[in-house]
């Protein structure tokens, strides 16, 4: 029996081995000079980032750039749009930290104008000034694109909108007299979701990057943070002060709704029941926000 198990193990080693060196001819003949194209070697890097190390190979035989990320490139264009926009062609005292002006724009979440329902989700379009911006645009691309490469733009943008909606639902009830500018709630779901994927499959997603990436992540966090926090308590007078609340409700939104999606990159969404889980908890939220805004909220 135990002669039998050894040429058994053997046998599967054999098989291992020969899976090896036929993905490496597999290389070798795709360039025809041992040259791993520059697209193949974007893939590999997107798949270690992304992914940990059980569907790397998965990812890798199907990937390709078709549809390109066009979801996180469009809503980064149209937020730039619409900043420049406020900063040049409507009047303003400055642009680098926008002042009032941007109050008085049809996008942004204001208390008194919750009955305008689409401010709810178009606050994410106009920012508070270029710090603001830049932040939220170089996080939102240089996370999302990579996600967008990996999960497509549909699982993405149900995350990153779960995470705008989360924001200004989350600042109506926690700082309801407060305005609501940014994507910060879009940017931090991305950033939760990717967040606990690192740190549920840390030893498959190479320890030494995972660390550096957390730390990353965090001196982001932090430093958004200090700058949101800044503009709700520090900001002069006849300053335009808005909520920080979208960040982590946004955040929390990606840790429940974004990790179940991230993590599903092999597997069909709608069978997985952490998704189901997670969607009705989320419009639990969204439920007794809804009522909260109707019957209780400081700002009727």
């Amino acid at each position: 029996m135990a002669a039998a198990s050894d040429l058994e193990m053997e046998s599967m080693n054999l098989d291992a081995e020969r899976d090896g060196k036929e993905l490496e001819d597999e290389k070798m003949r795709e360039d025809g000079g041992g040259k791993v194209p520059s697209n193949r070697k974007v893939h590999r890097i997107v798949s270690k980032w992304m992914l940990p190390e059980p569907v790397r190979r998965t990812y890798l035989e199907r990937a390709n750039c078709l549809p390109p990320p066009l979801f996180i490139m469009s809503i980064s264009l149209a937020e730039l749009a619409v900043f420049i926009y406020y900063a040049v062609w409507k009047p303003q005292k400055q642009w680098i930290t926008l002042d009032t002006g941007i109050l008085e724009s049809p996008f942004i979440y204001r208390p008194e104008k919750r009955e305008e329902a689409w401010r709810f989700i178009s606050y994410m379009l106009v920012h508070a000034g270029v710090q603001h911006i830049v932040g939220n645009l170089l996080m939102q691309l240089v996370l999302g694109i990579p996600l967008e490469m990996v999960h497509k733009g549909l699982r993405v943008g149900l995350v990153y909108l779960a995470g705008v909606t989360a924001g200004s639902l989350a600042s109506s009830i926690f700082d309801p007299l407060k305005s609501l500018v940014g994507a910060s709630g879009g940017v931090y779901a991305l950033m939760g979701g990717y967040f606990m994927n690192v740190i549920v499959n840390f030893r498959e997603m190479i320890p030494a990057f995972g660390i550096v990436r957390l730390l990353i992540i965090t001196l982001i966090i932090v430093s958004d943070m200090g700058f949101a926090l800044y503009r709700r308590f520090f900001v002069p007078a006849d300053g335009s002060p808005v909520s920080f609340a979208a960040h982590i409700a946004g955040g929390f939104a990606g840790m429940s709704i974004g990790y179940t999606v991230f993590s599903c990159f092999d597997k069909a969404l709608l069978k997985d029941p952490r998704f189901w889980i997670a969607i009705a908890a989320y419009f639990a939220c969204v439920l007794f926000a809804v009522f909260f805004n109707i019957f209780l909220s400081p700002a009727n």
